[in-house]
């Protein structure tokens, strides 16, 4: 089987800046892959330039066999690649409905659409109940579920996750990480970027450490997660 997602050499810069240098990582179906690191280490910008809102220097990305340069932001979500980017990025003056429906603004199905929707207020309840009200008045961690719903509405086959339990409650972060194991459960493909290295691991399959624009160690998730050098930089172990 092939990689659903395959980067090889990813090179990104900001003027002479470069942030990603020559990266490479593949993502099969039905894998969680996450990328670990402090800020600054690239991890956003990956995510950014595989969503098509930055444009390589260099490298190859393919999704799906289909090489991603060519397709504008907007075509490549319709290739089935979602994004729920660092910082939710809801619309506060619109319904919590409404958020949702415009992650299916590429769609016309209306009856699926409707389905999608039922099945995000399955996934989470709480949205269903504040459904009508301005997205703008959630709690960072209700936001957090909405991008996440906002996102899975365009019917992603790999959903990209930026930094879910950033700024949220340990209690909230836990219901997040908990979310995101269930949708693993289902099948779903995801890339997720995340600071918590504990939770990240824990559900990865594989995961890769990243440190100033480089993949500097890579391994299974449980692997990772009991390396000597990752408990001592990024789990804050002696």
């Amino acid at each position: 089987m092939s990689p659903l997602l395959e980067v090889e050499d990813l090179r990104v810069a900001y003027g002479k800046i470069e942030a990603v240098k020559g990266i490479s990582f593949t993502v099969e179906p039905g894998e969680v892959v996450t990328l670990i690191g402090t800020n600054g280490a690239g991890k956003t910008t990956t995510l950014r330039t595989l969503s098509g809102l930055i444009k390589p220097v260099g490298g190859h990305i393919a999704f799906n066999g289909k090489p991603l340069r060519r397709y504008r932001a907007d075509q490549i979500v319709k290739l089935g690649l979602a994004h729920s980017p660092e910082g939710r990025h809801i619309f506060p003056r619109m319904t919590i409905e409404d958020n949702l429906r415009l992650g299916a603004y590429l769609r016309n199905d209306r009856e699926k659409i409707t389905k999608d929707i039922r099945r995000a207020y399955e996934i989470f309840p709480i949205l269903e109940e504040r459904r009508r009200q301005a997205a703008g008045t959630l709690s960072g961690g209700e936001q957090q579920m909405l991008a996440m719903g906002r996102a899975l509405m365009s019917q992603p086959r790999l959903l990209m996750l930026d930094e879910p339990s950033m700024g949220l409650s340990p209690i909230m972060m836990q219901k997040i990480m908990a979310t995101i194991g269930a949708l693993k459960a289902e099948g779903t493909t995801i890339l997720l970027v995340e600071q918590n290295a504990q939770a990240a691991l824990s559900l990865a399959d594989r995961g890769h450490v990243m440190e100033v624009g480089k993949i500097v160690l890579s391994g299974d998730g449980n692997d990772l997660l009991h390396d000597e050098s990752v408990r001592k930089a990024y789990l804050g172990e002696d």
